[in-house]
């Protein structure tokens, strides 16, 4: 058995509804990276704080320790740059976490932009995809026993529409009845076209 995505209609519409599925998956991914990344300019005045916080704190620690080895009055001079240093470090924290809650933003609005159309991918498109292939597989595997050829006949009987049924044979209900091969066949290939399988007898 072979899907031929350019004859027979079920397997255009599966083929064509798959490459649907992957562009729609690939434009969700591509908006949460992209929106991802525009969030994450949020981080650059906080990279510069932390940055001019950390200079700033290094210069006034060096600062108070070329002071304090001023004698008798160096330990007093001392303190100023000390506090200052401190102040500047606090700087420094704050800009380190805005950077860390940006990048928690844009990860939760990453993961959220991605939920609804990845859930309505896992939740409505997978499960049709899974039960098409395994109503195809027992199709496939039915067309190679008589038996099964049998079941695929009696099968388009009850659901294939009447005018491709009188197509086959005027009466085809008594020529099934009567085991006639050929309309056998031909009611088990229709049933194959339908789920887009041919018939590789």
């Amino acid at each position: 058995m072979k899907i031929y995505a350019d004859r027979f209609p079920t397997a255009a519409r599966q083929f064509l509804t798959d490459l649907l599925v992957v562009a729609w998956v690939y434009a969700a991914v591509r908006g949460a990276l992209w929106l991802h990344d525009l969030v994450q300019k949020l981080a650059v005045p906080g990279q510069k704080l932390e940055g001019a916080g950390g200079g700033l704190a290094d210069n006034l620690a060096d600062a108070g320790g070329k002071v304090g080895r001023v004698p008798l009055v160096g330990d007093e001079l001392t303190a100023p740059f000390t506090r200052a240093a401190g102040a500047a470090r606090a700087l420094a924290e704050a800009g380190r976490d805005q950077q860390e809650l940006v990048d928690q933003l844009a990860l939760a609005l990453a993961v959220a932009v991605l939920v609804f159309p990845l859930g309505l991918v896992l939740v409505g498109w997978l499960p049709l995809r899974v039960r098409w292939m395994r109503r195809a597989g027992s199709a496939a595997r039915l067309a190679s026993a008589p038996a099964g050829r049998d079941l695929l006949a009696l099968r388009a009987l009850t659901s294939q529409p009447l005018d491709r049924l009188a197509r086959i044979a005027p009466d085809v209900a008594e020529s099934w009845r009567r085991g006639d091969d050929a309309t056998v066949d031909a009611l088990a290939a229709l049933e194959l076209r339908r789920l887009g399988l041919r018939d590789g007898r």
